[in-house]
């Protein structure tokens, strides 16, 4: 009798056994959760995930053109744009090398850098490499036939040239995306100035607030227009001229091909904010940058290595390589910075550094 009871014991143990496990199995698959919070948690998700996939494809792509060459700071040039750019939604990055192939550096950045992006390369003849000579002229003129030949008429997009050497807060590229034909903005740190600017009135531009030739047809500087795609392709001969430009007109040379001053779409709250308040001085052109770069700061910094700063030992002074601390919603300036302060004789007596 008890080897009848042992027997069927241990042939129903297995199976019980597989049964309890099963259960156990399911009751942790299954969270507990009550009716109403499972629901709004479900919607939750849904927000943060489907929605914004769905809002992002409607988006202009954003194709931002970097000519880039070699030198001892390229791949840190590359990787702080790629740091910015790879947050940026519907974003499209074509970088030319000046070289005459392709280099292996350039080619496995890209290739990690986790984004879209189109790799291409023409070499600048070292006759166009002297001193004076506009500079990456065949690079940009590149990344325009090629989107000449990969793009149509249906492609919606806006182009943005970005030069390896500049840096960009994210919000910059939302407030360009909507660009209708040529927009424009104020531009912070170049040409010796703490930043330039459209002059706005009435929602239109009518002069240029700058720190070297004003009379120029379109005095702004190359980080501070976008274009759109399709005015790109509507204006096939629209080249950033080699032969007879000077140094500086390569915008104005370019941009009156395709616009006119009056067509310009003036952006940042009609090119008056720059600064974290982007407040205005009733009168006289607004110095924003007596506010702290940081909130919703969008503004392009251009030449940013190029501040000097003496050494806290002497009053020797030495090359500053500045730095840009970048976030998702913020900005803050580093350029020339020396024992926590900028110094007077960088003219930058009204930017602060926040610790």
């Amino acid at each position: 009798m008890k080897s009848l009871f042992y027997s069927r014991f241990f042939i129903l143990l297995p199976w019980v056994l597989i049964v309890i496990i099963m259960i156990d199995i399911d009751t942790k698959r299954t969270p507990v959760r009550s009716p109403v919070l499972g629901r709004a948690g479900g919607a939750q998700r849904h927000d943060r995930t489907r929605l914004p996939r769905a809002n992002r494809s409607a988006l202009p792509v954003i194709y931002a053109i970097t000519p880039t060459y070699n030198r001892p700071v390229q791949k840190a040039e590359l990787t702080r744009l790629a740091n910015t750019f790879c947050q940026v939604p519907r974003f499209h990055w074509i970088v030319v090398e000046d070289s005459s192939v392709r280099t292996e550096l350039v080619a496995s950045f890209l290739s990690h850098s986790g984004m879209p992006y189109t790799h291409l390369n023409i070499f600048t003849p070292r006759r166009f490499k002297r001193t004076g000579m506009p500079r990456a002229t065949e690079q940009r003129n590149t990344a325009l036939s090629w989107l000449r030949s990969h793009r149509s008429r249906k492609d919606v997009g806006v182009v943005f040239f970005a030069d390896d050497d500049n840096t960009y807060s994210l919000e910059l590229f939302e407030e360009m995306r909507p660009t209708r034909g040529v927009s424009v903005w104020p531009v912070g740190l170049v040409s010796g100035r703490r930043y330039e600017r459209p002059i706005v009135e009435k929602g239109k531009v009518v002069g240029w607030y700058t720190g070297w030739r004003p009379d120029r047809p379109f005095a702004i500087d190359m980080a501070g227009f976008a274009v759109n795609l399709q005015v790109v392709l509507g204006s096939p001969r629209a080249l950033f001229k080699r032969r007879g430009s000077q140094p500086g007109m390569q915008e104005s040379d370019f941009l009156k091909q395709i616009t006119k001053v009056g067509d310009l779409e003036p952006k940042a709250n009609n090119c008056t904010r720059l600064g974290a308040e982007g407040l205005t001085r009733g009168g006289v052109p607004p110095n924003p940058l007596q506010e702290h770069l940081v909130g919703q700061s969008w503004v392009a910094l251009t030449h940013y290595h190029s501040w000097r700063c003496p050494t806290s030992a002497g009053s020797s002074e030495r090359e500053m390589v500045g730095a840009v601390l970048m976030r998702a919603s913020f900005i803050t300036a580093l350029d020339g910075f020396c024992d926590g302060k900028f110094l007077k004789s960088s003219g930058l007596t009204d930017l602060h550094v926040l610790k």
